[in-house]
């Protein structure tokens, strides 16, 4: 990559594009000859383990109000940096198994607004599945627990 950043793009600029992110990790692999390591299953695992450090740094901490408002930078840099290192990992797997990542999400996200409507949703943490009779039962029981 001619950055001459070492691989690296616009460091502190937003928003960034999936594709662009993709972009940038492959070329960070090609430059460091990683490839060879970078099958599926690698990647797969390499991503789970980012996402235990990840864990490691909410566990023993019980509930966290949005936003972090108690918590001093270091830790939210600490925190944005393994949750950049689980993106990254998404998005090179993701690349590595030809998978167009951002229209993935919005297929998901598309089904699951037909899963869960939120007339019926809308409020209850109480998960349907498809062993249910049908939302309605659903929509009816979370009325009734309230």
């Amino acid at each position: 990559m001619s950055s001459g950043n070492g691989g690296v793009g616009g460091a502190g600029r937003n928003p960034v594009a999936l594709t662009e992110l993709a972009t940038l990790m492959a070329d960070f692999a090609a430059d460091r000859e990683w490839d060879q390591f970078h099958s599926p299953r690698n990647l797969l695992l390499a991503l789970v383990g980012e996402v235990g450090e990840l864990s490691e740094i909410f566990q023993w901490k019980g509930e966290v109000p949005r936003g972090l408002a108690d918590w001093n930078e270091a830790d939210k840099e600490h925190l944005g940096e393994e949750l950049s290192d689980v993106l990254l990992y998404l998005v090179r797997l993701a690349d590595v198994c030809d998978v167009d990542l951002g229209d993935a999400a919005l297929r998901k996200l598309q089904k699951n607004a037909v899963k869960y409507p939120v007339h019926v949703c809308k409020g209850p943490s109480k998960k349907y599945n498809d062993d249910e009779e049908d939302v309605s039962t659903v929509a009816r029981n979370n009325v009734d627990d309230v």
